[in-house]
């Protein structure tokens, strides 16, 4: 797919490797729709970026866990555009949920983002794509949709969803919406990430550092642009997921 002139719309699009990714995506041409719940600030600041690469973009913000909120926004993105091309689900929450516990509340929260959400977002689009004669679809998971993570449960949980939805979609969607995931490495340490905890993270890969968000982003463009790949997972972690 040729990125110049088509609409995409990415969940989670204001902040972190989602900004980057809505940047590039504006870059080669696109105009975008960024999804955002609580950072309106930084999606405004995400929104007046892309229009100064030359595209329309508008933010727009949106709980992906409810799905009548993900009605109103995909009729909005279809009202501002006509329709949307490319599907980037990058929305996530990184809350700890230990085992065991009394407090659902983080489970529920994670888990309806992750899994729901990619869910609600996609199936609400899909039309509007088959209109425009197809589309591209990227989710966003991490290593921890094969190897669990201690204390994030339901993190790992909600990223294997991902990539479950990831294949099932392909299959579903096929010929005309191809459908694929990146799974990313350390590219962006957590706020406030002690020194000590960066180090320790960069040693655990192969290159023994850490990648950047445009690593995370120029690997969605490949995913969007190539063609011929579908079902598939990308794995962009420095060797990580090897050690």
């Amino acid at each position: 797919m040729d990125i110049q002139g088509k609409v995409a719309l990415v969940t989670g699009g204001a902040t972190r490797v989602g900004k980057a990714i809505t940047l590039m995506l504006a870059g080669a041409g696109a105009n975008v729709v960024i999804n955002y719940n609580r950072s309106a600030q930084a999606a405004a600041e995400t929104e007046a970026e892309a229009r100064a690469l030359g595209v329309d973009a508008f933010a727009i913000q949106c709980d992906v866990s409810d799905w009548t909120a993900v009605q109103r926004m995909a009729r909005a993105a279809i009202e501002r555009f006509g329709g949307v091309d490319i599907l980037v689900n990058s929305a996530s929450d990184f809350t700890q949920t230990p085992v065991p516990t009394t407090e659902m509340d983080a489970w529920h929260r994670v888990t309806r983002i992750s899994i729901d959400g990619t869910f609600y977002v996609t199936n609400a689009l899909i039309p509007s794509m088959q209109a425009r004669g197809g589309g591209a679809i990227v989710n966003i998971i991490d290593l921890s949709a094969w190897q669990p993570w201690r204390r994030f449960t339901a993190h790992a949980v909600g990223k294997a969803g991902m990539l479950a939805l990831t294949r099932q979609f392909a299959l579903e969607l096929a010929p005309t919406i191809r459908v694929n995931a990146l799974a990313s490495g350390p590219v962006l340490p957590p706020d406030n990430h002690p020194q000590e905890s960066i180090e320790r993270v960069a040693n655990r890969t192969l290159l023994k550092r850490w990648g950047t968000p445009a690593d995370a982003a120029n690997a969605v463009r490949y995913l969007i642009e190539a063609d011929f790949v579908t079902g598939s997972v990308l794995v962009v972690d420095g060797g990580e997921q090897l050690t």
